[in-house]
């Protein structure tokens, strides 16, 4: 069955445009402040594992305000969407934004100035927001018994979204009163599970509905969604588990689980892209690709910091495979190509002809931000290797001009989808 199944009827479940266009607007601003704040900061970024300060508040901006940002947003319109099931009063999904936006920043600021205000309100008020998605999300995943590839997964991410907000708690709680035995055991599982678990879990399971439908191809198998389930889960247990033990052999074996699972997934969407209607791959793609050579890397660097080889270098190496090259380069590729999907989707909801894709779409923009984005990522990795501040500062401002350009093309796309539902409505489309 091809994925474009899933959308039939999907005017019918979607969202007021106002629910997934603010996160993802959101996590488009917040992209250019995460970037910004890393540039500022680039020069503690050698052999960074932790602490107080610009690198770890610019980190939180990009995990938590464009990563889990953009997969709230997609995850309240997408699930009904694919689950054909509907997902809560609209009023509980702008709650979750209303909590977790400004929770961000205070969240971010906080990190940046140690401000206990900051550091316990803003992690009170994200808490709130996630706990919210959570609930929000694991209604709509109970109504459903079919759709393992993708339900298994959503299930997994809100487990781990429990787990890394409780983790996080007690990292913030931790840093005035000094009470966990092992601090960088729990920021390291705490780092997993956001990573792995949440994000990485929404990114696999909503992958295999997006990219086929994106590309026009036969679906992922269920037997397939299944069975990444169920490595990841092991996967995740045994790197968290072996994380908070102490026992790095342990999290190393977890790593290797979590390679055969990726060796899975990527042989699955191999099929999917062989299969293909639409053989001109859009330039999304091409963050979409990377991000999938990236990911197995990200778990290589995780052994090695599990096994303690070079832990000033491979620690952040690690974090940057994880969440810039593999989540951040598949977040912001998805972003690219589900914005000015959406956006046509609802042109067209009540009625009329919906405004085309190639109407909203600001190509060069997109050029330039792939371009960036790569060569961040690049530089990032030399400068962490090297330690060297200059390339580090480089390579951070270079993904700034990128997110700044990402920046550009979220507005003007926004720009034309509003003028065209302006005309529209003014009986002149």
């Amino acid at each position: 069955m091809f994925a474009g199944a899933f959308m039939m009827g999907a005017k019918d479940r979607l969202l007021p445009p106002s629910v997934p266009f603010r996160f993802f607007v959101t996590a488009t601003l917040l992209h250019v402040v995460g970037w910004a704040v890393l540039a500022a900061g680039a020069g503690d970024l050698a052999g960074f594992t932790g602490g107080l300060g610009l690198p770890l508040a610019g980190l939180h901006v990009i995990t938590l305000g464009v990563l889990a940002m953009a997969g709230m947003g997609a995850a309240f319109q997408m699930l009904p969407v694919a689950t054909r099931r509907q997902l809560g009063p609209v009023w509980a999904c702008h709650l979750t934004w209303v909590l977790f936006t400004p929770g961000v920043i205070i969240l971010s600021l906080g990190l940046a100035t140690g401000l206990v205000w900051a550091l316990h309100g803003g992690a009170t008020l994200t808490v709130a927001g996630l706990a919210l998605f959570g609930v929000l999300i694991g209604r709509n995943l109970m109504q459903v018994s079919d759709l393992p590839g993708v339900t298994r997964h959503a299930w997994l991410a809100v487990a781990s979204l429990a787990v890394l907000a409780g983790l996080g708690l007690l990292l913030v709680v931790d840093i005035d009163r000094g009470f966990l035995p092992d601090r960088a055991a729990f920021a390291a599982a705490h780092a997993m599970v956001a990573g792995y678990g949440f994000m990485g879990m929404l990114a696999m399971g909503f992958s295999y509905v997006l990219i086929p439908m994106f590309v026009l191809s036969q679906g992922v198998p269920d037997a397939v969604g299944k069975r990444t389930a169920l490595l990841s889960a092991v996967a995740l247990v045994l790197g968290v588990g072996g994380a908070l033990a102490g026992l790095g052999p342990v999290s190393a074996l977890g790593a290797l689980v979590g390679l055969g699972t990726v060796f899975v997934y990527l042989k699955a969407q191999a099929a999917v892209l062989k299969g293909r209607m639409r053989k001109r791959l859009e330039t999304f793609f091409r963050l979409v690709k990377a991000a999938w050579v990236v990911l197995p890397l990200s778990l290589l660097a995780a052994i090695a910091l599990a096994l303690g080889l070079a832990p000033d270098i491979t620690a952040p190496l690690w974090g940057l495979l994880l969440v810039f090259g593999w989540l951040l380069s598949f977040v912001t590729g998805i972003l690219q190509r589900i914005m000015p999907f959406l956006a046509s989707m609802h042109s067209g909801a009540n009625g009329g002809k919906p405004v085309l894709l190639s109407h909203l779409v600001w190509e060069p923009a997109l050029t330039v931000h792939v371009l960036c984005h790569g060569g961040a990522i690049l530089l990032l990795a030399v400068g962490l290797s090297l330690k060297s501040p200059p390339v580090l500062t480089a390579g951070a401002v270079l993904g700034l001009v990128g997110a700044v350009s990402f920046a550009s093309f979220t507005w003007v796309m926004m720009r034309r989808y509003l003028a065209y539902e302006n005309a529209k409505n003014k009986g002149t489309p």
